[in-house]
């Protein structure tokens, strides 16, 4: 599961390794050249594990306990898949396997990050412009205001008074806040409790929530697939796919799933035990895996509803990048314009003026 303090490659940088260890094997090298060769090649990129990963092999060791001496450089799907490839004898299936899942993953990330780009920018800049407003510009207008012989409408009079506490204690709020923030990451690195309370929210989130899922599923569901499709029982494959989730709920409710499976419950209702309240599996994914169970082709269903909530969280993350965006706009401009109209109240109240 997730730490800050853990040291772990990157996504791209597992992908890339694994498509080049892939190309190589496939060009007929044996894997101990093909090392020697990566380690030749891309000098300096893969320095940090590379020349002892090709050291634990030269010395005899396999390439699952070569890469477990690496620490937690790779990550636990990446060398169970390798593991699995071992007892196969088809290390070129499980590179396969392994690029396509973290491609997917690339994929996904990417889109996500595409779609909410644009309003965290517009949120943050609008949060500065406020900002602006309150301590810049908002006391040129009072200086003006201060000549008027007359009360001010209250709601401008509030905007002013919020304006000095503002300005008064911004460094103060500004502390408090980072304070704040501080506090919280460091509890939520220590406390496992409040990491899995802060991902069980994650799904409560308007908008976002349901996004979240379906990212979450998405990622299960393929992860599983592929651990069944390289020859994993299913309690392993499940093991394996709790161990390598990112995410409390996820890796708790594949807890909980193996424990009822190896308990000899069928997977329906394995599944429906570990998730009473549906969180994370909704009831078309809990049919669907119950007839690629019944089926004996689990692991192709399981890859099918993988692109099916991957694509389904497509079309979402699209409809709220063009929904969000003009209503951030609007949502804007109605504050500023609001703003502008309390600050020209006084003027346009000046025929009052004794």
């Amino acid at each position: 599961m997730r730490s800050i303090l853990r040291r772990h490659l990157g996504i791209k940088v597992q992908l890339q390794f694994a498509e080049q260890l892939l190309s190589l094997l496939e060009s007929g090298l044996p894997l101990l050249n093909a090392i020697e060769l990566l380690q030749q090649v891309n000098g300096s990129d893969y320095s940090h594990f590379l020349p002892e990963l090709y050291t634990k092999l030269k010395q005899g060791n396999s390439l699952t306990q070569s890469l477990l001496l690496q620490g937690e450089l790779f990550s636990a799907e990446f060398i169970n898949l390798i593991r699995v490839s071992e007892r196969t004898g088809d290390l070129e299936l499980a590179l396969r396997t392994i690029t396509r899942q973290l491609s997917a993953k690339i994929e996904l990330n990417n889109q996500i990050r595409q779609a909410l780009t644009y309003p965290i920018i517009t949120l943050l800049s609008s949060i500065f412009l406020l900002l602006v407003m309150m301590i810049w510009v908002i006391p040129v207008f009072k200086e003006v205001f201060a000549n008027f012989r007359a009360e001010l409408p209250p709601a401008t009079a509030m905007l002013i008074a919020t304006s000095d506490l503002i300005q008064e204690f911004f460094l103060l709020i500004l502390l408090l806040g980072l304070c704040g923030v501080g506090i919280f990451i460091f509890f939520w690195v220590r406390s496992i409790r409040l990491q899995k309370l802060c991902d069980l929210a994650s799904f409560q989130i308007p908008l976002f929530g349901n996004l979240l899922r379906l990212a979450t599923l998405s990622n299960w569901c393929r992860t599983l697939g592929h651990l069944l499709h390289s020859g994993l029982a299913l309690p392993d494959a499940i093991r394996i796919t709790a161990q390598s989730s990112n995410h409390w709920l996820s890796h708790d409710l594949s807890a909980e799933l193996f424990k009822h499976l190896t308990r000899g419950w069928p997977l329906r209702e394995s599944l429906n035990r570990s998730d009473p309240h549906h969180y994370l599996f909704d009831q078309e994914t809990l049919q669907l895996l119950s007839i690629g169970a019944e089926s004996a082709s689990l692991a192709k269903m399981l890859n099918k509803r993988a692109e099916v909530l991957q694509t389904r969280l497509s079309s979402q993350l699209n409809t709220l990048g063009q929904t969000i965006e003009p209503l951030l706009m609007i949502g804007i401009g109605l504050i500023i314009g609001a703003l502008v109209v309390i600050l020209y109240l006084p003027i346009f109240n000046l025929g009052q003026v004794v």
